[in-house]
């Protein structure tokens, strides 16, 4: 039996991350929408950032008629006078439950994190800073500043396999 999951971007990365961990041999197809997270385009707080990631699946849920629906999201915090890289995953069901992730966090160089406090969003600056296109995409901050030993869709594949792991463990609380 298919079980449909819907991920509320058509970021490769997220996609990528979202299908490592619920993969079609699991009898899962994952569905990648265009979804709008409701919060900024730069998101500057784990509230900011874990919030975007919640509205994302809830509204795959309710608006898509998904039967599960994933939002991840990347975003910044500041941790006293380091900026840090955050990133927050949801997964919402049709029978009301919200399961919730964060991942890895690492600092940023001053030179960027100063760029986001001046407005500018994370993707546009590391574009600039590396000099490559649409970071966002493929390897990500994190994988530019980890000389792609951790990439965008690794850091985000172990926020779903929280979510997963959750999920399963909520599935097999029911039938006890």
């Amino acid at each position: 039996m298919e079980i449909n999951v819907h991920i509320g971007s058509r970021n490769p990365a997220k996609v990528s991350a979202v299908e490592s961990v619920f993969s079609k041999e699991q009898g899962f197809v994952v569905h990648d929408m265009d979804i709008p997270s409701n919060v900024s385009p730069q998101p500057i707080s784990d509230e900011e950032t874990k919030q975007g990631a919640m509205n994302r699946a809830k509204y795959l849920v309710t608006e898509c008629d998904a039967s599960i629906g994933i939002g991840l999201e990347g975003g910044v915090v500041d941790e006293g006078d380091t900026m840090m890289i955050c990133n927050w995953g949801a997964l919402a069901t049709k029978d009301g439950n919200l399961f919730v992730a964060g991942g890895a966090r690492f600092p940023l160089p001053d030179s960027i994190a100063n760029e986001i406090r001046n407005g500018k969003e994370l993707g546009e600056v590391i574009d600039q800073w590396a000099n490559k296109r649409d970071i966002r995409k493929n390897e990500g901050t994190v994988g530019v500043l980890t000389a792609g030993i951790v990439t965008r869709s690794k850091m985000f594949s172990h926020v779903a396999q929280l979510l997963y792991g959750q999920w399963q463990f909520q599935k097999n609380k029911k039938r006890q």
